[in-house]
């Protein structure tokens, strides 16, 4: 292939993804405000009255994978904060230039600050719940308990050379490359990738929209996902050797045929390491805000009541 033919076929892959984020903009549009905290502009929804809930989402993921069932039942007895993380959704990515999962923590923390919120419970899905671990060690004055949700708890078993060359690039490169690569792989290997996310039960219809799922098909988000895996290593050992420590009730929800990550690993060591750590086992996949929501606000309100009255 020549300079020129390459060159077209580069540009009509970086306009094949403008268009799907257009497109994605267009049928998963914001559902909260934006609130500017520090100087980031992050994507925000507020719902209802009473105690506080603040949730974050996985990787990849927006705050309708939460708004997709399970916030309207928590709804009908909290006050409901739903986030998109920081290069997620709606949300930008740090102003101040800082990326991963303890950066993203602390900006949580001030949001949390920032709103006035009295001592919230957290939670967390899958990378949403490291963040909030994070948090939790950093500012334990700030949050009531944790309820994680599939969490990301540990080091990962395993990443792929590829996978940290791509993070550690400038954004500027990591945004090429994503407009004219990952977008279009991402799109042919969709629906393989959800299943998987879901497996073993079925993808949700209507996650693509209802769940958010289309703006997981842009090019920032996807730069920042590589980001976000890319320091998960380092950054989860870290936050992993302070467990014993953490004083806050942490309750863990996982699904034994989770295919994303490992029940036991994530699940059962993280459990055991926490000082006021409970995990509870059910059928299904890693996705069970979606899939599951009336067991996961059973779940998630379990974990206010016994975070309201400390585990003794």
């Amino acid at each position: 292939m020549g300079l020129a033919a390459a060159g077209t076929l580069l540009g009509s892959l970086a306009l094949y993804s403008a268009s799907r984020g257009v497109r994605a903009r267009r049928e998963v549009p914001r559902d909260g405000r934006m609130m500017v905290i520090d100087g980031t502009p992050l994507h925000v929804v507020d719902r209802s009255q009473g105690p506080a809930i603040v949730m974050i989402h996985g990787l990849g993921g927006q705050l309708r994978n939460f708004n997709y069932g399970v916030a309207d039942r928590l709804a009908e007895r909290h006050r409901v904060i739903l986030i998109d993380r920081p290069g997620a959704g709606y949300s930008s990515v740090m102003s101040d230039g800082r990326t991963g999962i303890v950066a993203q923590a602390d900006l949580i923390a001030r949001l949390i600050e920032v709103m006035e919120l009295d001592r919230p419970l957290l939670v967390g899905h899958s990378l949403g719940a490291a963040i909030a671990l994070a948090l939790a060690e950093r500012w334990p004055h700030l949050v009531r308990g944790l309820a994680l949700i599939a969490p990301l708890t540990q080091p990962l078993t395993t990443l792929p050379r590829a996978t940290e060359t791509l993070a550690a690039l400038p954004r500027s490169l990591r945004l090429a490359l994503a407009a004219m690569v990952a977008v279009p792989l991402g799109r042919l290997a969709g629906e393989r990738t959800m299943a998987s996310a879901f497996a073993p039960e079925p993808v949700a219809p209507d996650f693509m929209t209802r769940g958010g799922g289309m703006l997981s098909m842009q090019p920032g988000v996807l730069a920042s996902a590589l980001t976000d895996i890319g320091r998960a290593q380092g950054e989860m050992a870290e936050i992993a050797a302070g467990f014993p420590t953490m004083s806050l009730p942490a309750h863990i929800l996982f699904a034994r045929e989770d295919r994303v990550l490992e029940p036991d690993l994530h699940g059962a060591r993280t459990a055991a390491a926490l000082p006021n750590g409970r995990l509870e086992m059910v059928e299904g996949g890693h996705m069970l805000p979606i899939t599951q929501p009336d067991l996961t606000a059973r779940f998630i309100e379990g974990a206010w009541r016994e975070s309201a009255s400390p585990i003794s």
